[in-house]
């Protein structure tokens, strides 16, 4: 009898496991905004193209290789922004997607029920359903593709073994040449993106 008293105690007192472990799949959800940093080129002396912020919804899909390393793919629905000039005032209206993939380190252990985390990777953002605004009203106005790196930093608190609160910050280097009926025009978006939701790990 004491030892079965024992072995209960031991497991009463025995640290749970909450999550990212080897082999654990990672799904988060949640409202991300995206708030741009614009610079880039003067559109005949109106000023740089500014990007608007805007909130979406954003899903992330990790993978824990080891109990400390995963990779992830941030996913969202699509952005839509209105896009001015301090000058001439809204000149323009894109939407687009910027899927990216990270890799991460995840500080603690298994049994941590805090698990902050950083990465870093690679973003492909994609423009589209451009048209012209203002000004440039009626006219077609294009958005080229574009490569960059990106990075961030996040924080996973236990709710249950298997859901979990999440938040995390996210940059990225977007950069893209916008070509307009009055010429063609560098835009760098560099967007800072903040992430709140639940997370649940498979």
């Amino acid at each position: 009898m004491k030892k079965v008293s024992l072995l209960v105690a031991a497991a009463l007192l025995a640290p749970s496991a909450f999550a990212h472990q080897a082999g654990d799949f990672l799904v988060r959800g949640g409202a991300i905004t995206v708030s741009s940093n614009s610079s880039g080129d003067d559109v005949l002396g109106h000023g740089h193209l500014e990007a608007e912020n805007n909130t979406q919804l954003g899903l992330t899909f990790s993978y824990m290789l080891t109990d400390n390393w995963g990779v992830e793919l941030l996913g969202a629905t699509p952005f839509s922004h209105s896009v001015s000039t301090a000058g001439l005032g809204e000149v323009a209206k894109v939407k687009h997607l910027p899927p990216t993939l990270v890799a991460q380190y995840y500080f603690g252990n298994a049994q941590s029920k805090v698990r902050p985390y950083v990465g870093a990777g690679i973003n492909y953002t994609f423009f589209f359903d451009e048209e012209g605004r203002g000004a440039l009203a009626d006219t077609k106005v294009k958005a080229d593709d574009s490569w960059g790196l990106a990075a961030q930093a996040g924080l996973d608190m236990a709710v249950t073994d298997n859901l979990f609160v999440n938040g995390s910050v996210w940059y990225m280097d977007i950069d893209s040449e916008v070509t307009t009926a009055v010429g063609k025009f560098n835009a760098g978006i560099d967007p800072i993106g903040l992430m709140v939701g639940l997370g649940y790990r498979f």
